[in-house]
């Protein structure tokens, strides 16, 4: 049997070093022609983002010592530790998931069709860990990577999986690129039931989110630090195969994150069947480089159309919104920020424009930074649906307002510093559609600041003020 091993984050984390090309103004990325795409029901509906804690810092710390392969895992004892840690300490808060992400080995040791084991760990027995804590477990998967070999049968179906992949006949982008991943081609008969089997299978087994990644590879094959990395099945193909997701993810109930898509034609695809997307550069090394600094003010055609977590959320956030695609800014890494009004701020960000707060500090690297995650008057956002807009969407600025309203009418607003001193900033209630004076609160320092019909506030370098405003 062949094991599967998904080594390719190691490669889009080590590229965020490198020079980016094609930058442009601030715009959206290019339209393409295609069919209409079917509707999927209810998919985003009473949703809102995730609170959870990721493998991520852990794996992507083993890689940089030197770990691959089946050397970098993760030890059942050390699974016990993690699972206890989170249930005792986030699970409080309302952060009630752990998740899987690339780098460990992704296993079908079972010949299943489908990933059963991450690395030495079976997925079941993974579940049943969360489970007795009180957590659940997100995995990181794609439902067009095929982890077993050509003669398995796709379930219900007389199909095999060497039917799924490229037949060398239909047309591709690039068909001499080598490809880290077998992909299933949305177009070839047996995708739609592999698919379908795909979270038919996550769902029995007490799964009920899926991280996908690499989506950009499979559209077009293109990447803007590596050059090419896949063949590239088409627009129609791509679009046809988040259908197909979309689908099945809603008929067995399980929260899609898209991750890497290109999100050509202002994101109509992804904003059409993604519960969640993914609007910004990997984590990487953290700090307010991943936060705010990195290429600041640019914008470019493809993945990723934004560097940092700032940017991002203000380039998209027109597609947001109760009831739309949640943006996702991917992974926290508190411990590697300068002072607290950095933590602060990213914090507050993810919450003020609707994200996940997805924290990845490790039990042995969070310090005394936990109480930056478990600020239960910022968590009520996250807990209402909240989803906040800036009040400009122009790249680049020093200083920005984000704002929004609670489903019982309340108002947050957030003053944002993203300079190199302090700032005194000013926003008037009525720049917001607010009017009249409204009880002012503030949610980090956790004091009433009296009534007022506009905010003031010295901001420091890095820094926030976010308030809650009530009649």
């Amino acid at each position: 049997m062949k094991n599967t091993f998904l080594f390719a984050t190691a490669l889009a984390a080590l590229s965020m070093f490198c020079s980016c090309k094609d930058e442009i103004e601030m715009r959206y990325p290019p339209k393409y022609e295609l069919p209409e795409l079917p509707t999927v029901e209810g998919i985003h509906e009473n949703q809102k983002a995730p609170l959870y804690w990721s493998v991520y810092e852990n794996c992507y710390l083993q890689e940089r010592q030197g770990h691959t392969g089946e050397d970098l895992d993760i030890s059942e004892a050390e699974w016990d530790n993690i699972i206890d840690w989170v249930a005792t300490n986030l699970k409080p808060y309302g952060y009630d998931m752990i998740c899987t992400d690339g780098f460990i080995p992704m296993l079908d040791k079972e010949h299943r069709g489908y990933m059963t084991h991450y690395g030495k760990m079976a997925l079941k027995d993974l579940v049943a860990k969360c489970k007795a804590k009180g957590l659940k477990l997100g995995v990181y998967d794609n439902p067009l990577w095929i982890h077993s070999d050509d003669d398995c049968v796709v379930e219900g179906t007389t199909y095999k999986y060497a039917g799924l992949k490229w037949n060398h006949k239909s047309t591709v982008l690039n068909p001499n690129a080598k490809e880290v991943f077998s992909w299933a081609v949305a177009e070839n008969p047996g995708c739609e039931e592999f698919i379908d089997g795909f979270f038919k299978y996550y769902k029995e087994l007490g799964v009920d989110f899926i991280r996908m990644d690499f989506l950009s590879w499979y559209e077009d094959g293109k990447d803007r630090y590596a050059g090419i990395q896949g063949r590239g099945y088409g627009r129609e193909s791509y679009a046809r195969a988040l259908a197909y997701i979309a689908a099945s993810a809603k008929k067995y109930g399980v929260f899609t994150s898209l991750v890497m898509p290109h999100m050509y034609d202002d994101a109509v695809v992804e904003a059409k069947y993604g519960n969640m997307v993914r609007i910004v550069a990997d984590t990487g090394t953290g700090t307010w480089w991943h936060c705010s600094a990195q290429d600041k003010g640019k914008s470019y055609s493809n993945w990723p159309n934004c560097m940092n977590q700032f940017d991002g959320f203000k380039y998209w956030s027109h597609i947001a919104g109760r009831d739309k695609v949640i943006l996702d800014g991917d992974f926290l890494r508190l411990n590697t920020f300068d002072n607290d009004n950095e933590r602060q701020t990213a914090v507050s960000l993810q919450l003020l424009a609707g994200g996940p707060v997805a924290v990845a500090d490790q039990p042995g690297s969070i310090g005394d930074n936990l109480k930056f995650y478990t600020n239960s008057e910022l968590l009520a956002l996250n807990a209402d649906g909240f989803v906040g807009k800036p009040l400009s969407d122009k790249l680049g600025d020093n200083n920005e307002v984000w704002y929004g309203q609670m489903k019982n009418g309340d108002w947050v607003v957030g003053l944002f510093n993203r300079d190199e001193n302090t700032a005194t900033m000013t926003v008037d209630f009525s720049q917001l559609g607010i009017s009249g004076e409204m009880n002012v609160r503030d949610l980090w320092k956790h004091v009433d600041e009296g009534k007022a019909s506009s905010l003031t506030a010295n901001v420091p370098a890095h820094g926030c003020k976010i308030v809650k405003l009530t009649k």
